[in-house]
């Protein structure tokens, strides 16, 4: 009997996802729950297992090929006899790797099966390529930015796509010139760019920035950071406070917590915060299940579990899934501020800016003064479909009033 490897959800919204590399040849033997593919997406890049024991039958979707949720990528004949025994791509035949690190080690010419593994069970790690040096080596050096990665094997070649030429006006044509670098988009980058551009096309992009006197929420962090990074093993950073306070509002203004769906709007009852999180392949956007529920402090650790674990490429896809509002934080280099491009289908985007010391203007006994405060600009997307410039403008304010007043408990 025959068994199809489909493509599985794997985030939220994710509607689509892209053939980075096939692990195994069509006659392989394959074992249950070995990894069969890797598959790109504009969240995750993920390993697809197989559904059963037996020989990869066929492979239906090449290298390089971008299809939708749900399509079968190839089919199992369950208990076949194996053709041959699976290739140096397979698990059983090489090192475990995570898929990065398989690419790097392509571009890098480095054997795997030399390279010790410190991820899981022994998985070798981008890390691990990138440190390694044979015996009286230096470390292999990735390839140069501008040159094209081999071409695919002739089993799983790619079909033709439109160049740039073929597709853009001519007003929009570049012609190279001497000492320009060429870098190649990843499927991954790929993916990106075509989530951004559907979330641009979709949604009526509005923004809306509020300054906010971070003196209050400086003041309390520092009197508790001690204890907490004693309690907690970790900083408590400027993140959770905005989070908290992004929640509490969204229950007063549950037309931010909201999608747009065909010719309605459905607020939504759970409040689910994606965080933006930075890691070696891009921004992938983990979910705080239930924010409402936790506490301050609850709310720490929570984005500290989700942000390690997107960084060492443990979370699961549904931790991934299901956000109905995204608080994206740039760190240090944040700039004064931004506006992010709303994560559909969401309908609103928080992004956070620097805190700096700024002079400001405060009443002190009833005369006007010039202060130093610690500012911060959040910026706010929001949906013009859903939510209109009152209630934007109004949930902001109320952001900001939670964090000036910083009334505050772990």
């Amino acid at each position: 009997m025959a068994i199809e490897v489909e493509l599985p959800a794997l985030g939220e919204s994710v509607v689509e996802g892209t053939v980075s590399r096939w692990l195994v040849k069509e006659g392989d033997a394959v074992a249950v729950d070995q990894p069969l593919v890797e598959v790109t997406t504009d969240k995750v890049d993920a390993e697809i297992p197989a559904p059963a024991a037996g020989v990869l039958e066929k492979i239906l979707v090449r290298e390089g090929e971008t299809v939708p949720v749900g399509t079968a990528l190839a089919r199992i004949a369950e208990g076949a006899a194996a053709a041959r025994a699976p290739g140096p791509a397979g698990e059983a035949g090489a090192a475990r790797a995570t898929p990065v690190a398989r690419r790097v080690a392509e571009e890098a010419q480095v054997d795997l099966a030399r390279v010790p593994g410190s991820g899981v069970a022994g998985r070798v790690t981008r890390r691990d390529v990138e440190g390694y040096a044979p015996p009286g080596e230096r470390p292999a050096a990735p390839a140069a930015a501008h040159q094209r990665p081999a071409a695919p094997a002739a089993a799983h070649e790619r079909p033709a796509r439109p160049t740039a030429r073929e597709v853009l006006p001519a007003y929009m044509h570049y012609a190279l010139q001497e000492g320009d670098k060429v870098v190649p988009m990843s499927p991954l980058r790929r993916v990106v760019a075509e989530h951004m551009v559907l979330s641009k096309r979709t949604s009526p992009h509005v923004g809306t920035v509020a300054e906010i006197d971070m003196g209050g929420v400086v003041r309390f962090r520092e009197a508790h950071k001690r204890a907490f990074a004693d309690t907690y093993g970790h900083a408590l950073t400027f993140l959770p406070f905005v989070v908290h306070a992004a929640v509490r509002a969204l229950r007063e203004y549950p037309r931010l917590n909201a999608s747009v769906v065909e010719d309605a709007i459905v607020e939504k009852q759970a409040i689910h915060i994606g965080v933006a999180v930075e890691t070696d392949k891009g921004l992938v956007v983990p979910v705080v299940r239930h924010a409402d529920r936790l506490s301050l402090g609850g709310l720490a650790e929570a984005i500290e579990d989700l942000s390690g674990r997107a960084r060492s490429r443990k979370l699961s896809p549904d931790e991934l899934r299901g956000g109905t509002f995204t608080v994206s934080n740039p760190g240090r280099h944040g700039n004064l501020h931004g506006f992010a491009i709303i994560n559909q289908p969401q309908v609103g985007i928080l992004r956070m800016g620097e805190i700096v010391k700024r002079p400001v203007v405060r009443s002190v006994d009833g005369e006007d003064a010039i202060v130093i405060r610690p500012v911060m600009h959040l910026a706010l997307s929001y949906d013009h479909r859903a939510v209109d410039g009152a209630p934007a403008n109004a949930f902001l304010h109320r952001i900001r009033e939670l964090l000036e007043e910083a009334e505050l408990t772990l």
